[in-house]
């Protein structure tokens, strides 16, 4: 099993999720693939945070600073 990024410590995982971890759905809908989702069910039974970062979310934000608090606000909502 690999991470994108881990910190073992406090068990968080961030996970970058590029175009390959989505089925197209109806109109612009995008499904989780099987992988990620067996992916994500195997770490949270292990009792880890999993931080998603999906593509088209992170690609919203233009700029440095826009995409800086993209992360910093989807960290702390899912960290206490």
């Amino acid at each position: 099993l690999s991470l994108d990024m881990a910190q073992p410590e406090t068990m968080t995982a961030i996970e970058v999720d590029g175009p390959t971890h989505y089925l197209q759905g109806k109109g612009k809908q995008r499904i989780e693939n099987g992988r990620t989702k067996f992916k994500s069910r195997i770490l949270r039974q292990l009792e880890w945070t999993v931080i998603h970062v999906p593509y088209f979310e992170w690609e919203a934000h233009i700029d440095f600073a826009a995409q800086d608090a993209y992360l910093e606000s989807k960290i702390k909502s899912r960290v206490q």
